[in-house]
């Protein structure tokens, strides 16, 4: 129904914060992850659900 190559919802991603830091994310759309900068953590989208979980983060370069 939906296009799936849309990303994440606008409105899900005003709400949605880093669960470890609490900061806000920002959208990669062309990784299809969410940043949060502050933990230094990715977060992967999969089927466009973000997978809010720490275990499944990936940790980012300190570049």
């Amino acid at each position: 129904m939906s296009d799936t190559n849309a990303g994440v919802d606008p409105k899900l991603l005003e709400i949605l914060v880093c669960p470890v830091s609490k900061a806000p994310l920002r959208y990669d759309a062309d990784a299809q992850e969410l940043i949060s900068d502050t933990a230094k953590l990715a977060y992967p989208i999969r089927d466009g659900i973000p997978i809010m979980l720490p275990d499944e983060a990936r940790q980012l370069d300190s570049d």
